[in-house]
């Protein structure tokens, strides 16, 4: 069967069966008006307005919207996604058209409920805890913006849904970022924020910490403030809380913040939350909340990747105005592998032994003064954790690298082993040699040189899956155990 990209008639039949398949209310948040379906040549593409709607469609419906292409157009079609050149989606209704369009009709009923709010906004300014902008600005901080956030792999789709929520507040609540600590989860908030009153001059944003949320609202229940309390939180346009994990077990602020959940999702207004954990695993927050979060998004931040390191230091470096080179920085990124704040102690501790000691910042100097972060901070690695998944990344049989074969099938996989080995354990050139099939610590040293020009030529490497440039496969190899 043949269907044109024009005809609206079948494209119509394919909505009403995949609206069978999926709640009406997320059958409308992320298939009303906002993402278009084009059918050409026994294939239907899901177009989504950017990167971040085309990986949740395909990760979270997938199976919904395959079930109603194979009931609407036959099982010799298939399913794809895709996002326009452009970032704005196009045809079948103008998704693009509309979302200006409503953002310009969210802007207008923001100040309209700005301007009727109990508290008024200047009000809100001088009262409100959390209001993590307006004091940083008093002191002389600088915000928390998307400019200052480091994006890499393992952020990038957190760091796309919050910049959609604050650019069109309201149509994407709740949000949930979570992931374990000092991995970009309050900076995403505090960003969320920032840009969301830069764009939307009347909105009202606050951002605060779950237990400053506890801490007012108990307050005002023992002092008889609660009326205020609930203007201000309930009247907001937008409301960021911080380690939503706080909550647990606490029973009456869970009661409350459902009623304030509620009260803004009626009015279609913003909620941002953050945790150090998934949802799945906030059971203690009862299910009433944990239903509200399933109505919304949850996107998850890993540790920052190797890259992501690098480029953390140079401008954490750049700010402390520290001539750090790039060996010193490739130096930190692949030992301290954990988050932020312990690439920003290590820069510390090296301007201070800089400055007591007068010695330049060398990776000898840096392996000399980092020497206990090191010890403390890194996972431990073992040739065995390297080989397995060499082996797992390449599709090899258990063992293969360290047997006598020298197909490049098996010896380009091993001598990547033993660039890894040098690079992220403390065993001797001999031991790694030993291990890899008995070979000498000449054959590691000429494996790692090898392995550098791979990198310095951005050469591409056959994995099991397919072929990755040799920076991507590293970085797919790091993450295996648990490195990168």
């Amino acid at each position: 069967m043949e269907v044109a990209k024009d005809d609206m008639d079948i494209v119509s039949a394919f909505r009403r069966r995949l609206a069978d398949k999926v709640e009406k209310e997320r059958f409308e948040l992320w298939f009303g008006g906002k993402t278009c379906f084009e059918v050409t040549d026994r294939t239907l593409t899901v177009v989504a307005t950017n990167e971040f709607f085309r990986s949740f469609l395909q990760t979270h419906y997938r199976s919904s919207i395959e079930s109603a292409c194979r009931e609407t157009f036959g099982p010799a079609f298939s399913v794809a996604f895709s996002i326009p050149p452009t970032g704005g989606a196009s045809g079948n209704g103008g998704p693009s058209q509309q979302a200006s369009a409503a953002d310009a009709r969210r802007s207008g009923s923001s100040g309209r409920a700005a301007s009727s709010a109990t508290v008024s906004r200047a009000s809100a300014e001088r009262t409100l805890p959390g209001r993590a902008g307006c004091r940083e600005k008093r002191r002389g901080r600088p915000l928390l913006d998307f400019d200052s956030f480091v994006k890499g792999s393992t952020n990038q789709l957190a760091r796309a849904a919050a910049e959609m929520v604050a650019g069109r507040p309201g149509e994407f609540s709740p949000l949930l970022i979570h992931g374990p600590t000092s991995v970009g989860k309050t900076h995403l908030l505090q960003a969320i924020c920032t840009e969301a009153r830069k764009t939307h001059r009347k909105l009202v944003a606050v951002y605060l910490s779950a237990e400053q949320f506890t801490t007012e609202f108990l307050q005002a229940l023992r002092g008889g403030g609660l009326p205020s309390f609930r203007a201000k939180y309930r009247g907001l346009d937008l409301l960021a809380i911080d380690d939503l994990h706080f909550f647990c077990g606490k029973k009456a602020t869970l009661v409350e913040l459902l009623y304030t959940i509620d009260a803004l999702t009626r009015r279609r207004r913003q909620i941002v939350f953050a945790a150090d954990r998934a949802p799945v695993q906030l059971r203690a927050l009862g299910g009433e909340l944990l239903s509200r979060l399933d109505a919304g998004m949850a996107c998850r931040i890993e540790p920052p990747g190797y890259d992501t390191r690098l480029e953390i230091l140079r401008r954490m470096a750049k700010r402390m105005d520290m001539p750090v080179s790039p060996d010193v920085g490739q130096f930190i990124a692949a030992r301290l592998t954990n988050h932020a704040r312990e690439l920003s102690g290590a820069l510390c501790r090296l301007h201070a032994e800089q400055r007591a000691t007068g010695r330049p910042i060398t990776p000898a100097m840096a392996e000399e003064a980092l020497a206990e972060m090191i010890r403390d901070g890194s996972p431990t690695v073992r040739l065995a954790d390297i080989d397995k998944a060499v082996c797992d990344a390449f599709g090899l049989e258990p063992e293969a690298l360290q047997s006598s074969r020298k197909a490049k099938s098996v010896s380009h996989p091993r001598m990547l082993a033993m660039w890894l080995a040098r690079r992220y354990t403390r065993a001797a050139l001999t031991e790694i040699g030993q291990y890899f099939g008995r070979r000498s610590h000449s054959t590691v040293v000429s494996a790692q040189k090898r392995v550098d020009k791979w990198i310095a030529e951005n050469a591409t490497l056959s994995l099991a899956e397919h072929s990755r440039p040799v920076a991507e496969a590293i970085q797919q190899l790091e993450r295996r155990f648990r490195i990168g």
